[in-house]
């Protein structure tokens, strides 16, 4: 048994752990690694997964292109997932802004990779990747929104829904990633340990918001909006493919809410598209109260995850060596790709 079977098997069963080894591409050497010991690649590679699956269940696109995928015996190359963070000091006990998601990644071999300015989405983007395997194991996009360059009613707003964060990294959590950190590898059982504790670091860390501040937020910035109910969770994973014009055909011809138009980057070598973002429902506090003197809560319906495609060619070649993938990320494709939580119907 391969060690990152080992590592996935205690936290999500033999089923789950078998349909995500047929769904997702897997660096070979990763496949072929085993002994008492797990790689920092081979856990990197098994949170990706985790959290690729989790995003499938959130979007019933992706779940549907996902089946489909593995009922043609096609297998996904998951190439980035995103999340988002604010930086704003009065996070709870979360730290500010990336370092809530780089923490976490730097003992799993990330290393930053691109700085990308989002001017008008008052966000900066970066993206992260996996050391020994950048173009193999799924690159994170972590964005920063600047709650500074909004109003003063929106930045109380943004105290107001952030300040009751946990971390949810538990002192057991930072053992074993400084563990890692020093030696680059953990034990199997450590490692099965890791995993799940790893895991709940992406998602939403504070209380159910206000309505009143939801609509604050969602009235400047959607993209803060988005995080007030959803917090840090995979805001899109991505699949790599070949030709992203004919994936995007494909989809919308089988029905799939696809977004009308394909991003291309300035150097031409990076084509974007995805799925519109989900619709989910999500509970919000009122200024009335129950009979306990409790705020009453209702329910809305908002913009949640969506499911992104991406075509990626070639740096140009030097000295006749062969080319590396172009890994960048494009600042206005971002900035259109982020719009799916914004324009979701």
């Amino acid at each position: 048994m391969s060690a990152l079977e080992s590592i996935l098997l205690p936290t999500i069963g033999l089923a789950r752990t078998e349909r995500l080894l047929r769904i997702l591409e897997v660096p070979q050497a990763l496949l072929d690694e085993s002994g008492e010991t797990a790689s920092r690649a081979c856990i990197a590679q098994a949170l990706n997964m985790l959290l690729f699956e989790d995003l499938l269940e959130r979007v019933p696109a992706a779940k549907t292109y996902a089946s489909d995928c593995r009922l043609e015996g096609r297998k996904i190359m998951h190439d980035h997932g995103a999340v988002r963070t604010v930086l704003f000091e009065g996070m709870g006990a979360l730290p500010a802004g990336q370092e809530a998601i780089t923490r976490i990644l730097r003992p799993l071999g990330y290393a930053l990779n691109g700085v990308y300015p989002l001017e008008r989405l008052k966000m900066t983007g970066r993206s992260q990747a996996q050391v020994e395997f950048p173009e193999e194991i799924a690159q994170f996009f972590i964005s920063e929104l600047h709650p500074d360059r909004f109003s003063p009613k929106f930045q109380q707003a943004v105290k107001n829904v952030t300040s009751s964060s946990i971390d949810p990294l538990t002192p057991e959590a930072v053992s074993l990633l400084a563990d890692l950190d020093r030696n680059r590898s953990l034990t199997i059982e450590k490692s099965a340990r890791l995993l799940p504790l790893l895991t709940r670091c992406f998602c939403r860390q504070h209380a159910v918001p206000t309505l009143a501040d939801y609509e604050t937020l969602l009235a400047e910035s959607p993209e803060m909006a988005w995080i007030a109910t959803e917090g840090n969770a995979f805001n899109h994973a991505t699949s790599r493919v070949a030709d992203v014009d004919a994936l995007a055909a494909e989809q919308k011809a089988l029905g799939q809410p696809m977004k009308p138009s394909v991003e291309t980057s300035q150097s031409g070598r990076v084509r974007q598209t995805a799925f519109l973002a989900a619709r989910v429902k999500r509970w919000f506090r009122t200024a009335k109260l129950d009979s306990h003197g409790v705020p009453e809560q209702v329910e809305r319906e908002v913009p949640g995850s969506f499911y992104e495609f991406i075509t990626r060619l070639p740096l140009p070649s030097e000295n006749g060596a062969k080319p590396a993938l172009d890994l960048s990320f494009d600042s206005s494709n971002a900035q259109a790709i982020f719009k799916m939580t914004a324009e979701a119907k």
